[in-house]
């Protein structure tokens, strides 16, 4: 009775709004009461006095989460149609229908409160603007977010509580699957599926890198099982069919990181992480260190490798990840021939050192610390730069020499290691065969078990018969090229050769089947570290080596050095007297495009620029080019375009005439542009028009019985007279003819 007392007629004039919202999909399939409780509340709104029209209802949220507005596009649109003054009243079932925060609830009353708007809820009508009614809606918005954090509190203890004891059942990855008893997870019942996840792992053994491992899977042609839903029991694994996919990078990554599959429970491995982004609150999840993990139950079933070959695999991934700056890390194996890559350190700052590469091949190795010691000169030198021929020789000899004792039984194992290599993939391909012929034989018993005169389905099973056929028919073909492929087992006397082998390990570490990346991974497996120190004088020199080895025993070394030789660039002489011919009358620029046309380079062997050029003036104090303004003097050497100026014709008739020989022009070396001297004997050589009789050159050359180099000719040597018209239609070089042939015109 009080909450009508609080309805105006102006608010009567504005829309009622009904809020509908249920927090998931599930509550609104299920809770189906609740639903029709929120919608029953357009009765309520009509009995307030608002007519049928003037209601509406929002249901845009049905099925998303109240904690946050974010998402909420129903709520959003209330919101503005509430701070527009458009609502009189907003009802809903209960507060937590609106929003499970305060920021989102006070921010409705503030809206409410300064356009005359109504809450209504089951227990009354508010009014935001009034104290009283204000205050008892901040405690109901306050108890439901306090609400939703208990029932939060609640799930999240009995799901730890659950997950502490390995009880909780969440998705488990290809593989495993769990058991009838709580707690209980096992290996999956089929063999095959068994059987590529145990490949898998031995062949990150065999390459040492995820990627490796995934390439070779996909060179031997194996596929992996997809394992859509995590959460089967061993019963329905057996009756449910398994699906092979081609192997990705991110799925071998996953095999070789799940812990699960080393035989523990574990429990947060990863958290939640809100952050901002446009303008919107995101929420992704990132994966945290295993020291962080909330629960790791070790030994709490059979896995397929053991605890301490994960934690194996899990060092070896993250050294094959390049290491931050200063930080420890060995980094990936490269393929170049520098051994110490990732082992070496300065001996002087303890940097990891850098690694370079010389000669024509870029076969000769080197390292260099990118530490900087004192500064000269204003800048810093560098702490260690040697060669590194010398020092991966002393460590290899080390190496071996430490590798001895062992080498008879390593040689037979990595035999050993090949076969075993190769039945593990056959095995797997025997067992894909055996599925093969098992699809075959169930799609056989179908087809026979339907009637033959029903074709609607005969025809559909028939052509899965033919398919299955086909699978096993490629699958038996592909088992015998492997196993055709398949490495002989070592006879006695092969076994006698790797024996001898194994006398000489030199042999083995110099073959050329072995690379640069086999001797590398060999180093890595017994030396931690080498730290390296150069001591120089003029004479001579040695570098100081301390190797590392696993487990903390020292060895060091002493390597000679040579002394450094300091390498004097120097542009050559005749470079730099033309440099300082042209710079008397060109700019850097002109400079630079005449020594690239001569096809001359820097000490550095590099093209001349505008800048290089002016480098070269400042070292050799050569001055720069100065143009002057004045008016040129009779007789002195101009531009093609300046000449062309001073003689009043174009620069392209000049440059023919300079082509034809009839101009005299200089050059300061080859591929400088041309210039000309202005005489007053030049000046001469040009009339306005041609004289009587005087013709055009290709009326000579046709008067004449001649060529046209011909004519030319006769005329620079003074046989034929000749004038230049550098006016007219047809301006140009006019000749005199001979009195026989002047009758002709």
């Amino acid at each position: 009775m009080m909450g009508e007392l609080k309805v105006t007629a102006s608010q009567l004039r504005r829309t009622a709004v009904i809020y509908v919202r249920q927090s998931t999909m599930t509550q609104v399939e299920r809770n189906t009461e609740s639903t029709a409780r929120q919608y029953d509340l357009v009765k309520r709104a009509r009995a307030l006095g608002w007519a049928e029209s003037a209601v509406t209802v929002i249901d845009d949220d049905l099925g998303v989460s109240g904690a946050s507005a974010a998402g909420r596009s129903g709520f959003a649109a209330l919101a503005a149609r509430v701070g527009l003054g458009q609502v009189g009243i907003v009802l809903s079932l209960e507060c937590s229908r609106l929003a499970r925060n305060n920021s989102d609830w006070y921010r409705l009353l503030d809206l409410a409160g300064m356009t005359d708007t109504l809450i209504g809820d089951a227990d009354g009508i508010y009014h935001p603007a009034m104290f009283n009614d204000r205050l008892l809606l901040g405690m109901k918005g306050t108890m439901s977010e306090a609400e939703l954090h208990i029932l939060r509190s609640r799930l999240d203890g009995g799901i730890r509580n659950k997950a502490a004891r390995g009880e909780l059942r969440r998705g488990l990855p290809a593989g495993l699957v769990w058991g009838e008893d709580d707690g209980e997870i096992l290996r999956h019942p089929d063999e095959a599926v068994r059987g590529v996840i145990s490949v898998i792992f031995s062949q990150f053994a065999a390459c040492g890198s995820v990627r490796g491992t995934w390439l070779r899977l996909r060179e031997q042609g194996l596929k992996m099982p997809l394992q859509q839903h995590g959460h089967l029991t061993a019963a329905q694994a057996e009756r449910q069919e398994i699906t092979w996919v081609e192997p990705t990078y991110h799925a071998v990554h996953n095999v070789l990181t799940h812990p699960g599959y080393a035989g523990a429970y574990t429990y947060g491995r990863s958290r939640q992480e809100k952050h901002v982004t446009d303008g919107a609150l995101r929420v992704r999840r990132k994966l945290v260190a295993q020291d962080d993990w909330q629960v790791l139950i070790k030994d709490h079933h059979a896995g397929y490798i053991s605890w301490d070959t994960y934690q194996a695999n899990q060092d070896r991934i993250g050294q094959n990840i390049r290491p931050v700056a200063h930080q420890p890390g060995t980094g990936p194996i490269r393929e170049g021939c520098a051994l110490l890559q990732g082992l070496a350190i300065c001996g002087t700052c303890g940097r990891k050192l850098a690694v370079f590469y010389q000669g024509s091949r870029k076969a000769t190795p080197g390292y260099y610390c990118n530490g900087t010691g004192e500064i000269v000169q204003g800048r810093g030198t560098s702490h260690l730069r040697v060669g590194g021929a010398g020092v991966d020789a002393a460590v290899t000899a080390a190496f071996l020499a430490a590798l001895q004792p062992a080498a008879l039984q390593a040689c037979l194992a990595a035999a050993e290691q090949l076969e075993h290599g190769h039945d593990a993939a056959l095995e797997q391909y025997r067992r894909q065969v055996e599925q093969a012929r098992y699809n075959a034989a169930r799609a056989e018993r179908r087809y026979a078990a339907v009637d033959p005169d029903n074709r609607l389905v005969a025809r559909g099973l028939e052509t899965a018969w033919e398919k299955a056929l086909t699978g096993l028919a490629a699958a038996e073909t592909e088992l015998t090229r492997r196993q055709q492929a398949r490495p002989k087992t070592l006879s006695d006397a092969e076994r006698a050769a790797v024996l001898a082998l194994g006398d000489d390990l030199g042999a083995v570490w110099d073959a050329a089947s072995t690379t640069d990346k086999d001797r590398k991974q060999l180093l890595r497996t017994l030396i931690e570290d080498i730290a390296i120190t150069v001591h120089r004088d003029d004479d001579n020199g040695h570098a100081d080596l301390v190797v590392r080895w696993k487990g903390g025993a020292l060895t060091e070394l002493t390597v000679p050095v040579r002394p450094r030789t300091r390498q004097v660039l120097r542009t050559s002489e005749d470079t730099v007297e033309l440099v300082r011919r042209l710079a008397l009358h060109y700019p850097d620029a002109k400079i630079a495009g005449i020594l690239s046309r001569q096809h001359r380079l820097t000490a550095r062997g590099l093209s001349f620029t505008a800048s290089r050029v002016q480098s070269l003036r400042h070292h050799w104090h050569i001055p720069r080019y100065q143009p002057g303004n004045a008016e040129p003097a009779e007789g002195a050497l101009l531009n093609v375009t300046a000449a062309a100026r001073q003689l009043g014709i174009a620069p392209s008739t000049l440059l023919r005439w300079l082509d034809d020989g009839f101009v005299a022009g200089e050059q300061d070396t080859p591929g400088a542009p041309w210039r000309i001297r202005v005489t007053g004997e030049l000046r001469g050589m040009l009339t306005p028009s041609a004289p009587a009789g005087w013709v055009p050159l290709g009326y000579a050359t046709q008067a004449l019985g001649i060529s046209r180099q011909a004519v030319l000719q006769k005329v620079n040597r003074g046989q034929l007279r000749a004038v230049l018209t550098s006016t007219g239609r047809r301006k140009g070089l006019r000749i005199e003819l001979p009195a026989p042939q002047q009758a002709l015109f």
